[in-house]
Protein backbone atom coordinates (compact mmCIF):
# COMPACT_ATOMS: atom_id res chain seq x y z
CA UNK A 1 0.00 0.00 0.00
CA UNK A 2 1.45 3.40 -1.10
CA UNK A 3 1.08 6.43 1.44
CA UNK A 4 0.39 9.49 0.21
CA UNK A 5 0.57 12.96 1.35
CA UNK A 6 0.14 16.25 0.15
CA UNK A 7 2.88 18.09 -2.01
CA UNK A 8 2.58 21.38 0.90
CA UNK A 9 4.03 19.26 3.32
CA UNK A 10 7.23 19.21 0.92
CA UNK A 11 7.41 22.17 -0.95
CA UNK A 12 6.50 25.91 -1.28
CA UNK A 13 5.74 27.72 -3.82
CA UNK A 14 6.07 30.42 -5.83
CA UNK A 15 4.15 31.79 -9.34
CA UNK A 16 3.95 34.18 -11.51
CA UNK A 17 2.01 34.74 -14.97
CA UNK A 18 2.16 36.78 -18.54
CA UNK A 19 -0.68 37.14 -20.59
CA UNK A 20 -2.08 33.37 -20.47
CA UNK A 21 0.98 32.21 -19.15
CA UNK A 22 1.56 30.79 -15.93
CA UNK A 23 4.41 29.75 -14.37
CA UNK A 24 4.99 28.05 -10.68
CA UNK A 25 7.60 26.96 -8.69
CA UNK A 26 8.26 24.03 -6.50
CA UNK A 27 10.76 24.37 -3.76
CA UNK A 28 11.76 21.44 -1.51
CA UNK A 29 11.84 22.39 2.23
CA UNK A 30 14.52 19.96 2.38
CA UNK A 31 17.39 18.66 -0.15
CA UNK A 32 16.99 15.39 1.25
CA UNK A 33 13.18 15.05 -0.54
CA UNK A 34 14.43 16.81 -3.96
CA UNK A 35 14.95 13.64 -6.04
CA UNK A 36 11.69 12.28 -4.58
CA UNK A 37 9.62 15.58 -5.94
CA UNK A 38 11.27 15.49 -9.17
CA UNK A 39 9.75 11.76 -9.43
CA UNK A 40 6.49 12.42 -8.62
CA UNK A 41 5.64 16.12 -9.66
CA UNK A 42 6.03 15.37 -13.21
CA UNK A 43 5.02 17.52 -16.38
CA UNK A 44 2.26 14.75 -16.71
CA UNK A 45 1.13 15.06 -12.89
CA UNK A 46 0.99 18.80 -13.75
CA UNK A 47 -1.09 18.58 -16.93
CA UNK A 48 -3.00 15.99 -15.42
CA UNK A 49 -4.15 18.20 -12.36
CA UNK A 50 -4.75 21.53 -14.52
CA UNK A 51 -6.78 19.10 -17.46
CA UNK A 52 -9.80 21.60 -16.10
CA UNK A 53 -8.03 24.69 -17.25
CA UNK A 54 -7.35 23.12 -20.86
CA UNK A 55 -3.07 24.29 -20.53
CA UNK A 56 -1.88 24.24 -23.90
CA UNK A 57 1.34 22.80 -23.06
CA UNK A 58 3.00 22.25 -19.67
CA UNK A 59 7.16 22.58 -19.30
CA UNK A 60 9.24 21.34 -16.35
CA UNK A 61 12.63 23.13 -15.98
CA UNK A 62 15.03 21.74 -12.80
CA UNK A 63 16.90 23.83 -10.88
CA UNK A 64 18.71 20.99 -8.66
CA UNK A 65 20.71 23.70 -6.98
CA UNK A 66 18.69 25.51 -5.00
CA UNK A 67 15.82 22.09 -5.37
CA UNK A 68 13.28 23.60 -7.06
CA UNK A 69 11.47 23.00 -10.34
CA UNK A 70 9.59 25.79 -12.17
CA UNK A 71 6.26 24.38 -14.66
CA UNK A 72 5.34 27.14 -17.15
CA UNK A 73 1.61 26.25 -18.21
CA UNK A 74 0.80 28.07 -21.12
CA UNK A 75 -2.92 28.82 -21.97
CA UNK A 76 -4.55 27.99 -18.60
CA UNK A 77 -5.41 31.98 -17.60
CA UNK A 78 -8.70 32.44 -19.60
CA UNK A 79 -6.09 34.54 -21.95
CA UNK A 80 -4.75 36.22 -18.78
CA UNK A 81 -5.59 38.56 -16.32
CA UNK A 82 -6.65 41.67 -18.94
CA UNK A 83 -8.88 39.33 -20.50
CA UNK A 84 -10.35 36.72 -17.86
CA UNK A 85 -13.46 37.60 -15.58
CA UNK A 86 -12.58 34.39 -13.88
CA UNK A 87 -9.50 36.21 -11.51
CA UNK A 88 -9.29 33.78 -9.10
CA UNK A 89 -7.57 30.96 -11.47
CA UNK A 90 -4.36 33.54 -11.13
CA UNK A 91 -0.92 33.53 -9.37
CA UNK A 92 -1.23 32.11 -5.73
CA UNK A 93 -4.86 29.90 -6.09
CA UNK A 94 -3.12 27.59 -8.83
CA UNK A 95 0.15 27.69 -6.76
CA UNK A 96 -2.29 26.33 -4.06
CA UNK A 97 -3.53 24.11 -6.39
CA UNK A 98 -0.63 22.62 -6.77
CA UNK A 99 0.34 22.21 -3.73
CA UNK A 100 -2.28 20.33 -2.81
CA UNK A 101 -1.59 18.04 -4.69
CA UNK A 102 -1.08 14.36 -3.39
CA UNK A 103 1.96 12.68 -4.01
CA UNK A 104 3.56 9.48 -2.28
CA UNK A 105 5.02 9.81 0.84
CA UNK A 106 9.03 10.07 0.47
CA UNK A 107 11.00 7.02 1.60
CA UNK A 108 11.75 8.44 4.72
CA UNK A 109 9.34 8.95 6.24
CA UNK A 110 8.13 5.39 4.89
CA UNK A 111 10.52 3.14 6.12
CA UNK A 112 12.70 3.57 3.30
CA UNK A 113 16.78 4.74 2.67
CA UNK A 114 17.15 8.39 4.24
Amino acid sequence: MTVTTKLYRFAHGRTGDKGDRSNISVIAYDARDFDHLVAHVTEDAVRALFAHRHPGAVKRYLVPSIHAMNFVIDGALDGGVNDALNLDTHGKALAFLLLDMPIPLPPRFAGGAS
